[in-house]
């Protein structure tokens, strides 16, 4: 049995009936890679299993404590089946991408059962129609409860359901597991007590350490952050979400970014990606007749390096950057995100939410849990749904080498994210084997054609391509052996020009 965290207890408190917190790891696959030529469902099921233990998540479900007042368990499955968990789907005739992306938007909408383990597994068959990837590839989208996975770390779950090799062993039987028995009421209330008793000795330690330091912090955090919650325009994607969702997504190549960082002194690749989503949201509401005149705001996350040399690991802190979604031209767009995501006042803001964070660590359960549901009810109650920013854009982090399922070469890797009210739209970039992969989740009833806004992606990016690369040289025209020009069918031929005789030139006149 284990406690969760507050960030993790978080998410659960915060879900409601149309807007939960699942992620979705979307993955395909060329299965002629695979001995054979072919993977089977049995395959993909043994080999999941074959690995529980190395998933501890896959296998616990969700206690809550009575009235919430401590943080949700961890406890495992009693009742655990993977037949549940791992299923088996096919894409209907002609299988292309559109069906392929509705179908994961489905699934990824649909809420977990909080009885069992948060997790599900779909193996998508019937992908024949797809432009880039090759003719009998399937997918395999792992729906999971965000409370189970840091998206941060989620490229360890990557790590651990593939292989470096297409030449890999058969996945060994799986082990005998023999569940824990689920703690009562009793015990609940028990631990809740103790956790309560030492509260006070909890937070004694982190307020000591920095109180100086805190103080600033929350000042900043308050007036810069909350203080400001509206210094941004109010979009179609800041309203309340239905309970359907759309999915899109498009990918590119790392060098092309790289190159386009460029354009702009100091620029780093998330800039670039910063400035294509702007460069996609701008072209959107365009075509929609709905651009602000100011820019738009994006929830963005930025490295935040400590400065403790106990802690010399590097941390990611939220924070809100301008987009530049009201400048037309892309080089200065870009210019302008450079200079917003390295400001101090963005500094500033990073700082401030990772030290609130881990204060808000050390917070009672019943006050996370109280102050999600004020939250939600207080925006209802004043029809105001309008968030912190109007988009966020996050990093899903992926292998830089290929990997393998059964021997089946992984291609393509994406992920959907979690909306929530005030906050329906969604990017998220992962970065995979030399390839970066731009996707969005949004709400159906706020972005009802996906389609479109993944076209002003792509557009964004060719412009952005088509500056940082310079033009072509043009290749002298061949004199050798060049093919006389034919006459164009129902034209008279054309007449035979005259020789003429170069006359010597005259000396000029002393």
């Amino acid at each position: 049995m284990r406690q969760l965290s507050e960030h993790d207890a978080a998410f659960i408190y915060s879900d409601t009936a149309h807007a939960n917190s699942n992620v979705t790891l979307v993955h395909i696959y060329d299965q002629s890679t695979a001995p054979g030529g072919v993977v089977r469902f049995k395959q993909i099921k043994a080999h999941v299993e074959s690995r529980l233990d190395q998933l501890p998540n896959f296998r616990e479900k969700i206690l809550r404590v009575p009235m919430d007042l401590d943080y949700p368990y961890w406890i495992e499955d009693e009742n655990f089946n993977i037949e549940y968990h791992v299923r088996h789907i096919a894409l209907p005739k002609p299988g292309d991408w559109r069906q392929f992306c509705i179908q994961s938007a489905r699934i990824h909408a649909r809420p977990l059962d909080r009885q069992r383990p948060l997790w599900e597994m779909y193996v998508i068959e019937g992908l024949d129609s797809f432009l880039d990837l090759p003719v009998g590839s399937f997918a395999v989208l792992l729906k999971i409860h965000h409370a189970a996975i840091d998206v941060a770390n989620g490229n360890e779950i990557t790590k651990l359901l593939h292989d470096l090799s297409p030449a890999a062993a058969p996945p060994p039987p799986a082990a005998p597991w023999f569940p824990e028995t689920a703690p009562g009421n009793l015990q609940l209330f028990w631990l809740a007590g103790l956790n309560f008793v030492t509260f006070p000795l909890r937070m004694a330690q982190p307020l000591s350490a920095g109180w100086t330091a805190l103080k600033s912090t929350a000042k900043t955090f308050a007036g810069e952050i909350l203080g400001q919650p509206h210094a941004f325009p109010v979009t179609r994607f800041n309203t309340e979400v239905s309970p359907h969702r759309v999915f899109e997504t498009r990918r590119f190549a790392l060098e092309d970014f790289k190159s386009i960082r460029a354009l702009a002194p100091n620029a780093t690749v998330n800039d670039v990606v910063l400035a294509v989503c702007a460069g996609g949201l701008r072209c959107y509401l365009e075509k929609q007749d709905d651009l602000p005149q100011r820019s738009l705001v994006a929830a963005a996350p930025i490295a935040v390096h400590s400065d403790l040399a106990s802690d010399p690991e590097t941390s990611f802190s939220w924070v809100r950057v301008a987009l530049g979604t009201d400048i037309a031209d892309p080089v200065e767009r870009l210019v302008a995100i450079q200079s917003a995501s390295s400001s101090s006042y963005v500094m500033a803001q990073a700082i401030s939410a990772r030290e609130l964070t881990s204060l808000a660590q050390q917070a009672p359960s019943l006050a996370i849990a109280a102050t999600s549901k004020m939250l939600r009810s207080a925006s209802a109650l004043l029809g105001d749904w309008a968030p912190l920013a109007n988009c966020a854009i996050t990093n899903v982090p992926g292998s830089r080498v290929p990997l393998y399922l059964q021997g089946a070469r992984l291609t393509y890797l994406s992920a959907i994210m979690p909306i929530s009210d005030g906050m329906g739209l969604v990017f998220s970039v992962t970065g995979y084997n030399d390839t970066i992969v731009v996707s969005f989740t949004a709400c159906y009833e706020q972005l009802p054609d996906p389609e479109v806004l993944a076209q002003c992606l792509r557009d964004s990016f060719q412009q952005y391509l088509a500056l940082a690369q310079p033009p072509a040289r043009r290749k002298p025209r061949a004199t050798v052996g060049k093919a006389p020009r034919l006459p164009v069918v129902g034209t008279k031929p054309a007449k035979p020009r005259r020789k003429t005789v170069a006359r010597k030139a005259t000396p000029a006149a002393a």
